[in-house]
């Protein structure tokens, strides 16, 4: 995702889809800022509605990180939180912004407007994130958690209108990914401090 904006579109399709320098620099760290407050926002209402069972998302994505001893002791709880941080921080923000906030949302503005498009990334988004969490797989067999599936998805839309409205603020994608950046930062804090033990 990251490449084929270089790959296939000429200098102005990747400006239009916003890989330009941010014209308002000033919003980057409050959109990191904005990722990290959701992050431990989602973090708190599943813990409050769920405890650190199988229904809360980041419960859920721990067990996909299956390197990860299950109790690691101190250092190694810090050496894997930075691992994994600086790979989530950078991957998936990304080349996530750069499809969803880029590509998918300049193909739909152009004939539905950016209102219309950012509702559309974003419910794409949202639902692409099922993927991370509400269909489980858990001793062997596929599972459906319907209403903690609801509560992730509904917080990814949110996300997305979050990552997009920061696009707009900076005047680029670096905006997004800023934001997605600090959503990725906050949940592996809480992956690796809050819920493993």
């Amino acid at each position: 995702m990251i490449a084929l904006p270089f790959i296939l579109l000429t200098k102005e399709g990747r400006q239009r889809i916003g890989l330009v320098r941010p014209t308002r620099r000033r919003w980057i760290v409050p959109a990191a800022t904005a990722g990290v407050a959701m992050a431990l926002g989602l973090h708190a209402g599943a813990t409050a509605l769920w405890g650190h069972s199988l229904s809360h998302p980041f419960t859920y994505i721990a067990l996909s990180y299956s390197s990860v001893p299950a109790t690691p002791s101190e250092d190694d709880r810090l050496i894997y939180f930075i691992i994994f941080a600086v790979i989530g921080m950078l991957f998936s923000p990304i080349g996530e912004e750069v499809l969803y906030r880029g590509v998918a949302h300049e193909s739909f503005a152009a004939t539905l407007g950016d209102r219309r498009a950012a509702l559309i990334d974003a419910a794409a988004f949202a639902v692409t994130h099922l993927a991370h969490f509400g269909l489980v797989f858990v001793g062997g067999a596929w599972a459906f958690l319907p209403l903690p599936a609801l509560f992730w998805v509904t917080a990814m839309f949110v996300a997305s209108l979050v990552f997009y409205g920061f696009r707009k603020l900076t005047g680029s994608l670096m905006g997004a990914v800023a934001a997605h950046a600090g959503f990725n930062l906050a949940m592996n804090w809480a992956i690796f401090y809050a819920i493993l033990p």
